[in-house]
């Protein structure tokens, strides 16, 4: 276990008395080791940058490491509300993790605010009053990619991982795809190989791929297509391409289309200053997940600033009140405590020597998911 003391976000964000008149103690559950560690540490290092910058040491941050492992987060919660105390959890990265650990989480009257996973299950009928998600419900970015397709492809073979984010992926691109598919696969959690899975796409007759598989996944992935020489076009969601992984993956993603709520070339103060402030912290350029991360932690702080976490309905409120700079611009709750926002679709680019993403497209203006009409809160 890792407690780093934090602060609150002071260039915009001036406490009442009443918000700090006792200490904060956030758990963060994130993926730190393993083949998805590239995502947590992002989603870590995004969000203890953002309290760092804040400078109130009445914030504690209780960091630990889920391994990419349900058994092992659903533990960890519970020592974190249990025996740490916590008053706020965030940081799971899986949706898999997601539905282990947060229908107890919030049923125990603990806040937890999403960075990242946004399983269906959780929007719609099971939605919960104590559950915000700050970064996106799981079909959004493949339903826009799913549009793209349709408009520029008439044949797209698809495949994802065998888990909750997965269905819900091939489950969003569907809903908006009008071409024929030609095949559909679900490939397993943390597989490496895919020469199976490349087999049957040479095979298939398609004019395009789409593929959701993020983290070492997605690695792996690419680089074995590129190497078979099929040559069909592929596209994804962001996580396929995220500044995480592009490193790994190489020149073979160039000109890649992928889809995001976010990208490092939005204009607008909050992005340039967040873009700068990460990159001058660790020497590299953030991910999504770190954009989403930087937005969970400012949310946070924008809340306590107006009431106490202690007064459960006065901070719900307020985290609703979604009264912070995003990184994405434009940034509101729907009735589900999901994200309203706009949906892009990027390019993978070479600038220099770094491989990055540039915006070339909105797929959705104030996009909302599909599941917030069955969610009976209001």
């Amino acid at each position: 276990m890792k407690s780093i003391a934090a602060g609150i976000f002071g260039l915009s964000l001036v406490a009442s008395s009443l918000a700090y008149a006792e200490p904060v103690k956030i758990g963060v559950i994130t993926t730190l080791s393993g083949g998805g560690a590239g995502l947590g540490i992002d989603m870590r290092d995004a969000f203890t940058l953002a309290m760092k910058q804040a400078g109130n040491e009445e914030i504690e941050l209780v960091i630990e490491d889920d391994a990419q492992k349900p058994e092992l987060a659903v533990q960890i919660a519970e020592k974190m509300i249990q025996s740490d105390k916590v008053d706020l959890m965030t940081g799971i990265i899986w949706s898999n993790l997601a539905m282990a650990v947060v229908p107890n989480v919030v049923a125990q009257d603990i806040i937890y605010l999403s960075p990242n996973a946004g399983p269906s299950a959780l929007a719609g009928a099971n939605c919960n009053p104590n559950y915000f998600n700050v970064a996106y419900q799981n079909d959004n970015f493949h339903e826009a990619m799913g549009q793209y397709a349709s408009e520029n492809y008439k044949k797209t073979f698809i495949l994802a991982p065998n888990y909750p984010a997965g269905k819900d992926s091939l489950t969003g691109f569907k809903r908006f795809y009008k071409g024929e598919l030609a095949g559909e696969l679900y490939t397993q959690v943390g597989q490496t190989d895919y020469a199976a899975e490349i087999a049957q796409i040479r095979a298939s007759g398609a004019d395009s791929v789409f593929f959701f598989l993020p983290g070492g996944m997605g690695i792996a992935f690419m680089k074995q297509y590129a190497q078979s020489g099929v040559g069909i076009p592929v596209m994804g969601p962001s996580f396929s391409f995220s500044q995480d992984v592009l490193p790994a993956v190489g020149d073979a993603a160039l000109g890649v289309k992928n889809s995001a709520s976010w990208s490092k070339d939005l204009d607008n103060e909050a992005n340039k200053k967040f873009v700068e402030a990460f990159q001058a912290e660790y020497g590299r350029l953030p991910s999504i997940y770190a954009a989403q991360s930087w937005d969970t932690a400012n949310l946070i702080l924008s809340a306590l600033s107006k009431a106490s976490v202690k007064d459960k309905e006065a901070f719900r409120a307020a985290l609703k009140e979604a009264d912070f700079a995003s990184v994405r611009g434009d940034f509101e709750f729907n009735t589900n405590n999901h994200p309203i926002q706009d949906i892009y679709i990027r390019e993978v680019i070479k600038e220099g020597d770094v491989l990055t993403n540039k915006i070339v497209a909105t797929a959705f203006e104030d996009h909302k998911d599909a599941y917030a009409e069955q969610c009976q809160m209001q």
